[in-house]
C-alpha cells in the first residue's frame, strides 16, 4: 500500500466514522443548514487540495525523503532507533503546529487567513478541514522548513499527517463524548469538548486550547482553558463581527473574507484560564 492509499484510507474511515457519530450523537444542535455548509466547506476544501497539489507537488513526504538523501537535519545527525526517531519527530512537529497555530491569531495578516476557520458559526467534522487556500499554503511551507530542520524519517511524516488531520476531524466533531471518557483522553490528548471553547465567540476562549493533537503543549505554555464560561450548550461559535446575517457558509465569501474591511478586526483580549476540577 502506498503512502497515499494511507493517508487517503485513514481520511474516509476518520470522517465518515465522526460523520456517522454526529448523525447518532450530536453534542449542540446546528443553527445553519448542514447541506449548504457541508457544500461549502468541502467546495473550500476541494480548492485546498488542488492549490496544494499545484503549487506543492511534493508534499512534505518528498521533502523528508529528500532531506533524508541530502542528510540535511538534527534527526539524520543523531544515534537513534528508527521507533524513537519516528516519536520523537511526530511529537516535535505536534509541538511545532501548536506554535504555528498561535501565530495565526498573534500575526494580523495571518488572522485575516485563519478567520475563515473560525467565522464557521457552526462546529462539525467539516469545520476541522475549513481553512483558506493561502493559509494552506503557508501551513505546508512552516511543515517542510519543520520536516527539514528536524530531519524527520519518511515514516514519521505519513504518519503525522494521518494523525493531525484525523484529530483535526475528530476534535472539531459535533459529537457528545462521554464526560468519564473526555476525562480519561485529556490529560493527554485533544478532545472535541476541549477543541470547542477555541471556537468560542468569546476572545478569551478563542485564544486558548491552540492545541489538534496532544493537549500538553496548552497545559505548559499556559494556553489551556478547560470549559467555556457559559458550558457548552449555551455558548456561542464563531467570531462576533459574523453573526447574524453574516453568509459564512459562502465560499465566495470564505475566499474574500481576508481582504475585506471586516477581515482586519482582531484585537488580544486580556487572557482568563481555567483548570480542570473534575
Amino acid at each position: 500500500m502506498t503512502d497515499q492509499e494511507i493517508r487517503t484510507y485513514a481520511f474516509l474511515s476518520i470522517i465518515i466514522s465522526v460523520m456517522i457519530w454526529e448523525f447518532i450523537a450530536p453534542k449542540r444542535p446546528l443553527i445553519q443548514s448542514k447541506i449548504k455548509r457541508w457544500l461549502n466547506n468541502f467546495a473550500l476544501i476541494a480548492v485546498d487540495t488542488v492549490v496544494v497539489k499545484l503549487l506543492l507537488p511534493t508534499g512534505a513526504l518528498g521533502i523528508a525523503l529528500w532531506a533524508e538523501h541530502k542528510g540535511y537535519g538534527l534527526l539524520n545527525h543523531i544515534e537513534a532507533s528508527p521507533i524513537i526517531a519516528t516519536l520523537l519527530a511526530v511529537i516535535i512537529l505536534d509541538m511545532i503546529i501548536y506554535w504555528q497555530h498561535r501565530l495565526f491569531h498573534v500575526v494580523p495578516i495571518l488572522w485575516r487567513l485563519h478567520q475563515v476557520h473560525h467565522a464557521d458559526r457552526d462546529i462539525d467534522v467539516s469545520t476541522g478541514l475549513r481553512f483558506h487556500p493561502i493559509e494552506i499554503f503557508i501551513s505546508m511551507l512552516i511543515k517542510f522548513v519543520a520536516v527539514i530542520a528536524l530531519g524527520a524519517p519518511a515514516a514519521a511524516v505519513i504518519l503525522f499527517e494521518v494523525v493531525l488531520n484525523g484529530m483535526a476531524m475528530f476534535n472539531h466533531g459535533n459529537i457528545r463524548l462521554p464526560k468519564a471518557l473526555d476525562r480519561i483522553i485529556r490529560p493527554l490528548f485533544v478532545t472535541p469538548d476541549m477543541h470547542r471553547v477555541h471556537h468560542s465567540i468569546l476572545k478569551h476562549e478563542t485564544n486558548s486550547n491552540y492545541g489538534f493533537n496532544l493537549s500538553i503543549w496548552d497545559k505548559i505554555f499556559g494556553s489551556y482553558h478547560a470549559q467555556p464560561d457559559k458550558g457548552h450548550d449555551k455558548m456561542t461559535i464563531g467570531l462576533e463581527q459574523y453573526q447574524g446575517n453574516a453568509p459564512t457558509a459562502s465560499i465566495v465569501w470564505m475566499l474574500k473574507l481576508p481582504f475585506t474591511e471586516n477581515g482586519g478586526i482582531y484585537s488580544q483580549p486580556d487572557i482568563k484560564r481555567t483548570e480542570d476540577t473534575t
